[in-house]
């Protein structure tokens, strides 16, 4: 670990004591729990344990490989629609104005474990495991929580921390209490201040809500069962199960990219054997130099001293076991893989599948698909509860009008093929079934005044009375 991956953890421990204490409350998350995701933040941020300079072990950080590609196929060609109201609209806005980060935040609870989304009243925070303290929790949801948050003034000589504590109350009503502090350092919290003193000055210190159904916020957890703690409310980075070969793989591949970096051709060539004959012999490190520049010598002749009176030669050409190693690195990629979920093979170095149609690739990638749509799901309750959360702040603090709302998604398909697709489409033109200017639209890239106006020319035309056309 870094000088400043321990600092950062060092301030993050400090404000969760401090929210601890604040609302008298105590985390109910393990020390097993914080360990393992200690561990993959590390591994996910590329500074694996097992990184060693000494012994040329580096990380191709492969963990962020797979945790990008999870987010990539679980958001590849999505489509959240809201409508029924004012209210909906205003909803569709907020999830437009986020939509472009949405796999970005999931990248990051792939990696992490858990995520946490929340309105703050004019956008959305994304939270992860080491900015929230979990105080609560019900059938494996989280049900009270405290927030962290941070802000730095214009000026950066004042931070802004504020502690946004989330529960159910006795009554059922739902509680929010934001205690804020300032300080002119970021690594203190300061002291207390009024939060209309604050960049949050638009949020109120403390609001209970009635007739809440579900708490004020998204949690977006991996699919993985929990085997490290079965009663912890945070789900685990989806590579936990693969760390032991993670480990394997960044040392297989190091020691090949070693290996090659050693493997420069060399020729070991006595020093007379550098000097035209005739010339006077200098044996220094300065004389073979400007022995080689004089007689254009390649980098890779090496100057050696030979024994005895006979000149000495020799050629080294380090012979490699690259293709023996990639053996050895695909087989550990296809067990990280599969591990996390995707299908044997998905992750190989130096091979192409040759996927032809997307049949087949469903045939060949049913474990990714059935991974990926468990993703999905996942995904699909973050936002539901997200959304829901906007509808209840845009209530509290009158952002919108009053209103119902729907929530339709459309997730693409992961194995489309675009041109089995236009086939399709076409066979439904010719069948009568699809209007033509449509299909021109979604494969032509025209705009539907176009397509019509194709259409229209393309229409047999009747004759005239003289032989013309109408």
């Amino acid at each position: 670990m870094n000088i400043f991956s321990k600092i950062r953890g060092w301030f993050d421990m400090i404000f969760k004591k401090v929210a601890k204490e604040d609302f008298d409350v105590n985390s109910i998350v393990s020390d097993s729990m914080e360990i393992i995701i200690g561990l993959c933040d590390r591994i996910y941020g590329g500074n694996p344990d097992w990184v060693d300079d000494e012994d040329n072990i580096k990380t191709i950080n492969f963990a962020k490989s797979v945790s990008s590609e999870t987010a990539r196929l679980a958001m590849l060609g999505t489509n959240i629609t809201i409508d029924g109201s004012a209210r909906a609209t205003w909803l569709q806005e907020q999830i437009d104005n986020v939509y472009y980060k949405l796999r970005e935040w999931i990248e990051y609870g792939c990696a992490y474990g858990t995520i946490i989304l929340k309105p703050n009243g004019q956008s959305i925070d994304l939270f992860t495991p080491d900015k929230f303290v979990v105080t609560d929790e019900s059938n494996g949801d989280i049900t009270g929580i405290v927030f962290i948050n941070k802000e730095v003034s214009s000026s950066g000589k004042k931070y802004y921390t504020r502690l946004e504590y989330h529960r159910f109350l006795d009554n059922g009503d739902y509680a929010i209490t934001n205690n804020c502090y300032v300080s002119k350092s970021e690594g203190d919290i300061g002291k207390p201040i009024a939060i209309e003193e604050t960049p949050w000055s638009n949020l109120l210190e403390e609001a209970v809500i009635q007739n809440v159904d579900s708490p004020l916020y998204g949690v977006f957890k991996t699919p993985h069962a929990n085997n490290i703690d079965i009663n912890s409310p945070l789900g685990l980075p989806i590579y936990s199960d693969a760390i032991e070969e993670l480990k394997d793989l960044d040392i297989a591949y190091s020691r090949n990219s070693k290996e090659i970096y050693d493997s420069k051709r060399m020729v070991l060539l006595d020093s007379d054997r550098l000097f035209p004959s005739g010339s006077k012999v200098n044996n220094t490190a300065y004389g073979f130099e400007k022995s080689r520049n004089d007689m254009k010598l390649p980098d890779y002749v090496k100057n050696v001293y030979g024994n005895g009176q006979d000149d000495f030669y020799q050629e080294v050409n380090p012979n490699l076991n690259t293709d023996i190693r990639l053996t050895g690195i695909n087989a550990l990629l296809s067990q990280i893989g599969y591990k996390v979920g995707f299908s044997n093979g998905y992750f190989v170095f130096n091979e192409t599948t040759g996927m032809v149609t997307a049949t087949q690739v469903e045939s060949d990638d049913r474990r990714t698909i059935q991974f990926i749509k468990d993703v999905r799901d996942k995904v699909e309750k973050c936002l539901n509860g997200l959304i829901y959360a906007m509808n209840v702040f845009a209530d509290l603090y009158k952002l919108s009008p009053v209103g119902k709302y729907e929530v339709v998604y459309d997730f693409g398909d992961i194995t489309y093929n675009r041109e089995e697709d236009r086939l399709r489409w076409w066979g439904y033109v010719q069948a009568g079934k699809v209007p033509a200017y449509k299909y021109f639209m979604k494969f032509e890239g025209m705009s539907e005044e176009e397509s019509k106006a194709i259409v229209e020319e393309a229409q047999p035309k009747q004759p005239t009375l003289f032989g013309g056309e109408e």
